[in-house]
């Protein structure tokens, strides 16, 4: 059995030419889960699965580019598919603007806000949350499951660790949003930072994401690996990573 991670978007704060914005596919143990949901994601998961059979929806943050395609699914909930009770996560913040936009969510999302060090299970998958150094309630997030483990930055700035998710991650996706010149600039890593925080971590295996629109990717890439100690690799639209016997 293994997981698989599908990339869906890979852009951080808007899509680059061609590209989405941040969202993953995450599937193991007969689970489908919908990581994030930004601007063209939602394009992008019918290639892979029917959004009927998503058993749940993780979203990192309010920022927009985490989010906002999730407004299209609740359309299809609604109207199309007529589903109830798909288990959503997310920050309290974020429930508020959900409902601002298409009132209550329920029935169709079971909506849950997310806290730091909370522990939850979808399907076959445990959850674990661990809130990072970004602007409003952000939270990364770790997945075990099928006997392999998983964490997403989220988000995050120098201030949180991926290392808050625990020993033993079998796959590190981390955000590496910034140029090397514009390091602590904002609550972001730099590839070279994303490098050094999943070695910490003891990561076996990392996924550079969340690249702002333009930053050199082989650049980060070389830089990433570098800091890491071994090669990484990027993430790209429809690129699928799988870790696991």
């Amino acid at each position: 059995m293994t997981l698989r991670v599908t990339v869906l978007g890979a852009s951080g704060s808007y899509p680059a030419p061609g590209g989405a914005c941040s969202g993953y596919l995450v599937e193991a143990a007969g689970t489908a889960v919908w990581l994030d949901a930004g601007s063209g994601t939602f394009a992008n998961l019918q290639r892979h699965v029917d959004p009927r059979s998503l058993e749940g929806v993780i979203l990192s943050h309010a920022h927009p580019d985490h989010w906002t395609d999730l407004l299209g699914y609740q359309v299809v909930l609604r109207y199309f598919h007529e589903r109830k009770g798909v288990p959503a996560f997310g920050p309290a913040d974020l429930h508020v603007l959900l409902e601002a936009i298409h009132g209550p969510t329920g029935p169709q999302l079971d909506w849950t806000s997310v806290s730091d060090g909370m522990t939850a299970r979808v399907g076959g998958m445990d959850l674990a949350f661990s809130r990072t150094d970004h602007q409003g309630e952000t939270y990364a997030v770790r997945i075990d499951a099928d006997g392999a483990s998983f964490g997403y930055s989220a988000d995050t700035g120098k201030g949180w660790a991926l290392s808050a998710l625990g020993p033993g991650l079998d796959l590190a996706l981390c955000e590496a949003t910034l140029p090397p010149e514009d390091a602590g600039s904002i609550p972001h890593l730099t590839a070279a930072e994303a490098g050094a925080a999943a070695r910490a971590a003891g990561a076996r295996r990392v996924v550079l994401t969340h690249f702002m629109p333009g930053v050199d990717r082989e650049q980060a890439q070389a830089l990433g690996s570098e800091a890491f100690g071994a090669p990484v690799e990027v993430a790209t639209e429809g690129a699928s990573f799988e870790v696991g016997s």
